[in-house]
């Protein structure tokens, strides 16, 4: 069950202080879960429909659930190494502390989402579609978000480690106290994208694509070294 704040709403406080630009702020989801029944266990089905189930514990590794639906659901400490999810639907739902390498998230849908203090590395989401969604706490190693398309989503308190957002399509995208190492933005399109709070900002390729974002003079003066070399300015002396 969802709501959210309006749109149109300025983030991070940028109708407040003089000098701080105004930027649409990202529609957080609000996940208000119904009663769940417990998951009976079992491997996950590809194309299966999971509605108002709660997911604890569960080791997922090498499952393929390719086309399911998650509707209202609960996952909660659940291993997903290597877990097959391409062109799965998550909707409504609440991920917490879960953990894997190389799951398989192309292709899929997630929307009205939070995912918890998750410690994931290599997961493939190229392609995926990311909406009102909140990323919180935890770490993410080579995240592949290559032409995915996020519009309301907020990366808060989170470790990204080398994420790929190569042709993707960010609006309305927050990092809030987030640590941003080695982001590759190379062919990405930017709106209303809010880099201002976080807490590290390293951009390893596609710099030029900062067009649409908003950038602190601090993080500005970290990446002009990068802006230089992209524009082929020397620096000496």
């Amino acid at each position: 069950m969802r709501g959210g704040a309006g749109r149109g709403q300025d983030s991070g406080g940028g109708s407040g202080g003089p000098g701080r630009t105004v930027v649409k702020a990202a529609q957080r989801p609000q996940v208000r879960l119904p009663p769940l029944e417990p998951f009976r266990g079992g491997a996950l089905e590809p194309d299966g429909d999971y509605d108002g189930l709660d997911f604890r514990e569960f080791d997922f590794a090498g499952h393929d659930g390719g086309g399911a639906r998650f509707m209202d659901c609960a996952l909660t400490g659940c291993a997903v190494d290597e877990t097959r999810l391409r062109h799965a639907r998550v909707l409504d739902s609440v991920l917490t502390g879960l953990r894997g390498v190389g799951t398989d998230l192309a292709d899929a849908t997630l929307r009205d989402v939070e995912l918890v203090d998750a410690r994931l590395g290599g997961v493939q989401a190229h392609g995926a579609v990311l909406e009102r969604v909140v990323v919180r706490g935890g770490k993410i190693d080579y995240l592949n978000l290559r032409t995915a398309r996020l519009r309301d989503v907020v990366f808060e308190g989170c470790v990204l480690v080398e994420p790929d957002f190569g042709g993707a399509k960010l609006e309305r995208v927050q990092f809030v106290d987030c640590v941003l190492k080695g982001a590759d933005l190379t062919a990405a399109t930017l709106k209303d994208v809010d880099l201002r709070d976080a807490a590290e900002l390293v951009v390893a390729r596609g710099v030029d694509r900062l067009a649409g974002a908003v950038i602190s003079s601090v993080q500005l003066m970290d990446l002009a070294p990068v802006l230089a070399a992209e524009m082929g300015i020397r620096v000496e002396g």
